[in-house]
């Protein structure tokens, strides 16, 4: 398998399979409702998964969860999120990451994203981030200034190196005069804090926090070791947070830890970026709640690169809406179909298929080989299965009927005849009864449309 790796920009061989692939994925801050661009990070995440898995690899994976509350942007000031997020809804940091991380898992059922082996809390491993700052420390990586811990970037003499930041050019970025900073791009490792600051904890260097990039470097090393095979993230972290983490990394364990950087691009919208002034951030739930399945969306980033930003409009969504229909469909005629054939005139299209994600994840070009084996096969079980094989790397539940049950359908006529009746509080009692079964009814002019719901509202 090839994947391209940020660090070298080229295209580079993984190791063969007799060994487990290493993983780490830079995860959520629970501090609110994952959006859709959060959501195309862990669906690249869970392609490059899937497919090591189709290709024979076992994977050792760990993404983190950051309940400790970093700050508002990449830079060491700011106010910090979680504090922000519990003071905005009146609850403790720990009730507020309890609940986002739930509707981040929601998210991750219904586009059936598999979790990784491991999914680690900063907070259950502070003592290992202190331990590795004492460590980074030793080594005469660190500085102390008046509020905290930082890392001294000019003692790494590749930093920048992933993001081709030159140390000698700092731009914009100067140093205020007033900063105690050695270099505009130290950061923080450990971060003293005011007494009313709800999460802290007592270090060597005194009653703080930690940095935001010191937990993926801590928590990614304690699971995988000191060398691990790919990172992935969004391509927003390139310049700032996984350049950190590599200066971390390296510096401590003496060698390069990551061998592979893989960054998945932007997500927009219409063209241009999500932002709340112009009210275009969509949640999964918004879009079930517009009547779209969450695999629509699943497969609306089939049909991008990931390496491609995407561009989200609902034009392209209902079209991914009708092809994903379309597909299982056929899929299902040769479900349903008495016919065989020899299933070694089935190699070729498998072979494609494994061809295409092994070049770096080229998803669309597996897709368009399922499409043209179904499409130009006699309809026959064999194909069916082997749909089922491409099916474990896509995850769109080909092989599932949308049928609605009969006693919904029982259900929907009943509450058709109360609305024509003007029985409004039948019709909302059926229409209440038939949403506990799973089911959501909207009325339309000449009669009703019937969807499953694919998870509860969370909000």
């Amino acid at each position: 398998m090839k994947v391209f790796n940020s660090l070298t920009n080229r295209k580079e061989e993984l190791h063969d399979n007799s060994t487990p692939v290493t993983m780490y994925t830079c995860g959520p801050t629970v501090y609110y409702y994952p959006h859709i661009g959060n959501m195309r990070a862990y669906l690249f995440m869970d392609f490059l998964r899937k497919t090591l898995h189709f290709l024979g690899y076992k994977t050792n994976s760990v993404m983190n969860l950051t309940d400790v509350g970093h700050l508002t942007s990449d830079e060491d000031e700011g106010e910090d999120k979680m504090e922000l997020a519990a003071s905005r809804e009146k609850k403790t940091p720990e009730q507020i990451a309890e609940f986002y991380t739930n509707c981040f898992f929601e998210d991750f059922k219904v586009l059936n994203i598999e979790k990784p082996e491991h999914i680690v809390k900063a907070t259950d491993h502070i003592s290992q981030m202190i331990d590795f700052i004492k460590e980074l420390e030793k080594k005469g990586f660190t500085y102390k200034i008046d509020d905290g811990i930082y890392f001294d970037v000019q003692k790494f003499s590749h930093y920048g190196a992933l993001s081709n930041k030159d140390l000698s050019k700092v731009g914009v970025n100067r140093i205020d005069e007033n900063s105690q900073k050695r270099h505009p791009f130290d950061f923080a490792l450990w971060k003293f804090v005011p007494k009313e600051h709800i999460m802290k904890w007592d270090s060597p260097w005194g009653v703080g926090c930690p940095g935001w990039h010191i937990e993926c470097s801590a928590m990614g090393t304690y699971y995988l070791g000191n060398k691990i095979d790919i990172h992935t993230g969004g391509v927003d972290h390139k310049t700032v947070h996984h350049e950190n983490e590599i200066a971390q990394n390296d510096c401590m364990m003496g060698h390069q830890v990551v061998d592979k950087w893989m960054h998945v691009e932007f997500l927009q919208v219409d063209g241009g970026k999500m932002s709340k002034s112009l009210n275009n951030i969509y949640t999964i739930n918004q879009l079930v709640e517009k009547g779209y399945s969450p695999l629509d969306f699943r497969y609306l980033n089939l049909l991008t690169h990931y390496r491609k930003s995407l561009n989200f409009t609902f034009e392209a969504l209902n079209s991914a809406k009708s092809a994903l229909k379309s597909l299982k469909n056929i899929v299902l005629e040769h479900k349903n179909s008495n016919n065989h054939i020899n299933a070694q005139n089935l190699e070729i299209y498998k072979q494609e298929f494994s061809e295409a994600i092994a070049d770096d994840l080229n998803m669309p070009l597996a897709l368009g080989t399922l499409w043209k084996m179904v499409k130009d096969m006699e309809r026959s079980v064999e194909v069916y299965q082997m749909a089922m094989e491409f099916d474990k790397v896509l995850s769109l539940n080909l092989g599932q009927e949308d049928e609605i049950p009969e006693e919904i359908v029982k259900l929907a006529n009943q509450r058709l005849e109360a609305r024509k009746n003007k029985d409004w509080a039948l019709s909302d009692s059926l229409r209440d009864e038939i949403a506990k079964l799973g089911y959501q009814i909207k009325d339309g002019k000449d009669g009703y449309e019937i969807n499953k719901i694919w998870f509860l509202i969370y909000y």
